[in-house]
């Protein structure tokens, strides 16, 4: 089986079912975003699917706003072959993605669906492919996505071991795009919280400028802001840096 240019795929060392897991929970603690995690995902099933003989390539496709994207892979290859099926829009994983299913195609040379799709993937050097949903509880819509040179190239043990990992792999990433959420509206507040230090900061200084009420002081930074086209907090920001000198306002709650 080779890549789109003909680059022989690389034969990855196996690893036990037993450390799955374990290494699952050590990616979590280890990657520092989603795609990191999913691209650390999509090369531990490499190593752990392949035999001599036998290299098996994994994508990993993620469903965003209804359209598909190849978000990480373990090599070049598989990369390719993901993007391939998603320009197409059609194909054995995507499917299985839609229809929340794993689904198999042993052959792909006698598959008579997705037909242009069957025929680009087999130049490719596909033979037969393996989907496998990951069931992220509505977090997300992602599909684990195997692909090898030979034909009937996944046993029925070979299915079971995917769907015990592809469990184990959802519990984990839905625990790390928890996580992710959780960082990101932490910093949402922090920076709704900093913007709010620092109009409060230019409201006050506006006030004893014009010895004015607070209502007529953010009145004044209001206009500024329309007038100039700019955000409030860059306003006051601008204020701020005019009385003080700082180029940077720090906020108490500043890590």
């Amino acid at each position: 089986m080779t890549a789109g240019e003909g680059q022989p795929f690389q034969e990855p060392d196996g690893q036990p079912l037993e450390d799955v897991e374990q290494s699952l929970q050590q990616l979590v603690l280890e990657s520092p975003d989603i795609k990191g995690f999913l691209t650390e995902l999509a090369i531990l099933a490499s190593s752990r699917l392949s035999t001599p003989g036998n290299s098996i390539h994994s994508g990993v496709t993620v469903m965003r706003h209804k359209r598909p994207k190849a978000v990480a892979a373990s090599d070049a290859a598989a990369k390719a072959l993901d993007e391939l099926q998603n320009g197409f829009g059609q194909g054995p994983c995507l499917t299985a993605l839609r229809q929340g299913t794993t689904l198999l195609v042993p052959e792909l040379a006698a598959e008579t669906r997705w037909g242009a799709y069957a025929r680009a993937a087999a130049r490719h050097g596909v033979s037969s492919i393996l989907a496998v949903p990951l069931d992220l509880a509505g977090e997300a819509e992602a599909v684990l996505n195997l692909y090898s040179g030979r034909s009937n190239g996944f046993s029925a043990e070979d299915i079971a071991t995917v769907e015990a990992f592809a469990a184990q792999a959802a519990s984990s990433l839905r625990l790390i795009l928890r996580i992710s959420q959780l960082s990101e509206a932490r910093d949402d507040l922090a920076a709704a919280m900093h913007s709010r230090t620092v109009i409060d900061m230019a409201v006050g200084a506006v006030m004893a400028q014009n010895r004015c009420d607070r209502e007529t002081a953010f009145s004044i930074l209001t206009r500024a802001s329309n007038t100039r086209n700019i955000k409030l907090r860059e306003v006051a920001g601008t204020v701020i840096t005019s009385i003080s000198g700082e180029q940077k306002i720090t906020a108490y709650f500043d890590e």
